[in-house]
């Protein structure tokens, strides 16, 4: 399982509830430019629209080989895979408990790219600020241990 992209910002910003594997409907040139490493997952966020999952603000570069046939939007709508009755729970969760579904990463899983996206709930600022200082301290005794 290669790992192409991960949304560092979705640990930070959410609570992680619950991890779904979707897969994820794209054209050719953009699984030629995602073979080549080039994605962006930040500020990207999944919406439910007519029972089906939609991949918003997905940022995917135009491979540079592609010719006449590439997209010229990099930042379109992208359809999810996923089984009716995940959706049908998803929709649930996030309409009423005012969750939000937000993508993880993106990798590859034998020749299929897989977008693992998570229901999350978002964090307080104080959530934010007692992330950081538990990383700060985790950074620092590592430190001392490396240097012990």
């Amino acid at each position: 399982m290669k790992q192409i992209a991960y949304n560092r910002s979705a640990a930070f910003e959410y609570f992680i509830e619950d991890k779904y594997e979707a897969g994820i409907a794209l054209e050719g040139a953009e699984v030629k430019a995602l073979r080549k490493g080039n994605c962006n997952l930040k500020d990207s966020f999944c919406y439910i629209e007519g029972g089906e999952v939609y991949l918003k603000n997905m940022h995917i570069p135009l491979y540079d080989k592609s010719g006449a046939f590439n997209t010229k939007d990099s930042k379109r709508d992208r359809k999810l895979l996923l089984h009716r009755r995940e959706i049908d729970r998803i929709a649930g969760k996030v309409h009423a408990k005012g969750m939000t579904l937000v993508p993880v990463s993106l990798y590859f899983k034998d020749n299929l790219i897989k977008c693992e996206v998570a229901l999350c709930r978002g964090k307080q600022s104080f959530d934010k600020k007692r992330t950081i200082k538990e990383r700060d301290i985790k950074r620092d005794t590592d430190r001392q241990l490396k240097n012990y």
